[in-house]
């Protein structure tokens, strides 16, 4: 008798009216969504743009879901084209069967795309977005929990799973080794891993994301090795064990060569984005000329400090500019007062030719020496 453990959904679909609510495309939907958060946010602090990662998501997103349905139809082709197969049940992808290799590789197709018509690198895309893309597998790997599917072997710990029966498709009730549980475990895993490598060692061009290509394809070897579906097998091992060994030691290959030729990380991500960035400062300050309110109290301060300071150097000059403006008022009234005596039809050719020395006596400082 079993003490403990995980049950599993009886059903793994609830209609609302015509509409069928999926627990497989659910899981699907929310992985997406989270790993298209973190690596916007991964994407901003590396100094793209806030919305770069979902608009390159657009292109990403659709190859991704084609290439992770096409890998598990070619490499498990018997259901959909093998005797007594049905070739448009290969379309039904909320029945479960995406492959994660295929849908990487043909997503970074469709990512290749997006940042190709934004003029971004890939590999610093991939960088950003590589913890986020673990995030959502181990999310994603909760549909296979609500369509009891892709569990180990036959175990009786505690936090076994429990299988319901269903001859119609060939499965027999019992208790597993929870396999999709142990993939989400180590897909977090992996993230954090990627996470804290990149903030200590400042991976850049494409090393984060070979990082979690590696990371992952290690735990997938033993975890894949525990499933006890049916799939094809080379020399004694399942086909997807085969492929997380080569493709892991491609991501240690690329690595390895990527440190030698471009170390350290790319200076700039997103062609343009630090600009917008200025232009954005400089509006919430009050604009390029300074006309915001911010701007002038920075400019009024000093002067009004000045104003109730003043100096002894500038009291003294200040003083001698008011005694030669008093002289130079004191001299122009004089001259104005000899002017208005002489009546235009009385002046003589004498005093016509006073009037410069007059004139040159009022711009003067009060001296009364000729020039």
């Amino acid at each position: 008798m079993d003490l403990a453990f995980i049950p599993s959904p009886s059903v793994g679909v609830v209609h609302l009216g015509p509409i069928p609510l999926r627990g497989y495309a659910f899981c699907i939907i929310i992985g997406v969504f989270v790993g298209v958060w973190l690596g916007n946010k991964r994407w901003v602090q590396r100094g793209g743009r806030s919305g770069t990662v979902a608009d390159i998501a657009v292109w990403a997103v659709p190859f991704g879901l084609v290439g992770g349905r096409l890998y598990h139809v070619i490499t498990t082709y018997e259901p959909y084209f093998g005797p007594n197969g049905h070739p448009l049940d290969a379309f039904k992808v909320w029945e479960g069967g995406l492959g994660i290799w295929g849908a990487v590789a043909l997503g970074a197709v469709g990512a290749w795309i997006g940042c190709r018509r934004r003029g971004i690198p890939l590999p610093a895309y991939a960088d950003a977005l590589a913890p986020g893309l673990a995030l959502g597998q181990a999310i994603g790997r909760w549909g296979n929990w609500f369509n009891q599917e892709l569990y180990g072997k036959p175990t009786d710990v505690p936090w076994a799973l429990k299988i319901s029966s269903d001859p119609a498709i060939g499965r027999v009730g019992g208790t597993y080794h929870p396999t999709f549980l142990y993939e989400c475990l180590w897909c977090i895993g992996v993230a954090a891993l990627v996470i804290w490598a990149d903030k200590r060692f400042k991976l850049g061009h494409g090393r984060a994301f070979a990082l979690y290509v590696a990371a992952y394809c290690a735990g997938r070897a033993w975890i894949e090795y525990m499933r006890v579906d049916e799939a094809h097998h080379i020399l004694g091992l399942r086909l997807n064990v085969w492929t997380a060994l080569i493709v892991f030691v491609l991501a240690v290959a690329y690595f390895v060569v990527s440190a030698k030729r471009s170390p350290g990380r790319e200076a700039v991500v997103e062609p343009g984005a630090q600009a917008v960035e200025g232009a954005e400062g400089d509006a919430a300050e009050g604009g390029p000329d300074g006309d915001g309110a911010e701007g002038k109290l920075s400019v009024e301060k000093p002067a009004a400090k000045t104003a109730a300071k003043p100096t002894a150097k500038t009291a003294a000059k200040t003083a001698a500019k008011a005694t030669a403006d008093d002289g130079a008022a004191e001299s122009g009234a004089d001259a104005a007062g000899e002017s208005a005596q002489d009546e235009p039809g009385d002046q003589k050719p004498e005093d016509a030719a006073d009037e410069p020395a007059a004139d040159a006596k009022a711009a003067g400082s009060g001296s009364t020496k000729k020039s």
